[in-house]
């Protein structure tokens, strides 16, 4: 599994897919687990995730972003839909990469593209959550969350209990609404725990302290129903509200469980990627969870035009397969 996780993710950064699939629309299989191209397609899906009792999280998904002019771009398009988010009157929230408007090309350009976005979300009245990246772009998250914390309320990140310096930023932010992660980045030892067992343990730890200190609002993502069991006997043991904090999954993922935590009562919030960029996205997912490859193979294997694309992506990756296993 390791070896399949290192090809999707290599995938993942490789430019010209990225490119290629944007022509494409949502192929081998993306569509399980991306919430469609357009705003309104992500508004029709919004709607129909909150019949069923979820909030969402939306991410307009953007990688490889390294000119103002696509910063730009990216940062004009999630304000689109924020403003069809409100118009729509559906129970949304925004989760927004730094790198993608901008933080890559300049801080105080980015600094100055998610101001403007902060304020499209304080008029539609919306809590805006800093999606956190790999480590070298920790400290610089941090400090735009600083100074967006001096004038906006409605600002939370992300924590990633794989990190050793994770519990002194909980409670740091004690009192800011706060999404607890393991953490999807390949991180050196010297920083970051790399057994499933030390994460784990960080992970519930961190969720621990968050719900007991201060007055952050605590969004626990994960798929691992061990972890969500503690959580369900911690809060009942200590008498925690249930309005202090939510589960929340990925889009396509569980869908039943999903559902089963809400019947239980649960707040539940889904995190909803879309948009044209959704070719690294989908990699990476399936760089966590290797069995979605089935998701490329059908899709591939059922379609008679089989675009150059598609070929040229699994050509690569078998390419990549055979490599390693021969080293």
């Amino acid at each position: 599994m390791p070896v399949l996780r290192d090809l999707f993710i290599a995938l993942s950064e490789v430019k010209t897919f990225n490119d290629a699939s944007k022509k494409m629309g949502l192929r081998f299989g993306a569509q399980k687990v991306v919430g469609g191209i357009t705003t309104e397609d992500a508004v029709k899906k919004i709607k129909e995730l909150n019949r069923d009792g979820m909030s969402v999280t939306f991410d307009n998904l953007g990688e490889f972003i390294t000119e103002r002019s696509e910063a730009e771009t990216e940062k004009n398009k999630i304000i689109e839909m924020i403003r069809a988010s409100d118009k729509a009157g559906i129970d949304a929230h925004l989760s927004v990469k730094l790198t993608q408007i901008g933080l890559n090309i300049d801080y105080d350009f980015a600094l100055k593209n998610i101001r403007e976005v902060m304020e499209a979300a304080k008029e539609a009245n919306m809590f805006v959550n800093l999606d956190m990246e790999s480590y070298p772009k920790k400290i610089e998250t941090m400090e735009i969350l600083d100074e967006l914390l001096k004038e906006y309320d409605n600002v939370g990140t992300v924590i990633q209990a794989y990190l050793f310096d994770s519990p002194e930023d909980v409670l740091k932010y004690k009192d800011v609404r706060l999404r607890i992660v393991k953490g999807a980045y390949k991180e050196p030892g010297n920083i970051a725990y790399q057994s499933k067992e030390d994460i784990d343990r960080s992970f519930f730890e961190l969720i621990k302290t968050h719900l007991t200190n201060g007055t952050g609002f605590t969004s626990i993502a994960t798929h691992d129903h061990n972890i969500i069991n503690k959580v369900k006997a911690f809060v009942k043991e200590n008498n925690i509200s249930k309005d202090k904090f939510e589960f929340q999954m990925l889009y396509g993922f569980r869908t039943d469980y999903q559902k089963e935590l809400v019947k239980e009562g649960y707040n539940f919030c889904v995190y909803l990627p879309y948009g044209p960029d959704w070719y690294a996205y989908f990699m990476r997912r399936i760089a966590e969870r290797p069995q979605n490859i089935n998701l490329v193979v059908k899709s591939v294997t059922t379609n008679k035009k089989f675009q150059y694309g598609a070929g040229a992506a699994l050509a690569l990756l078998g390419a990549l397969f055979v490599t390693k296993r021969n080293k």
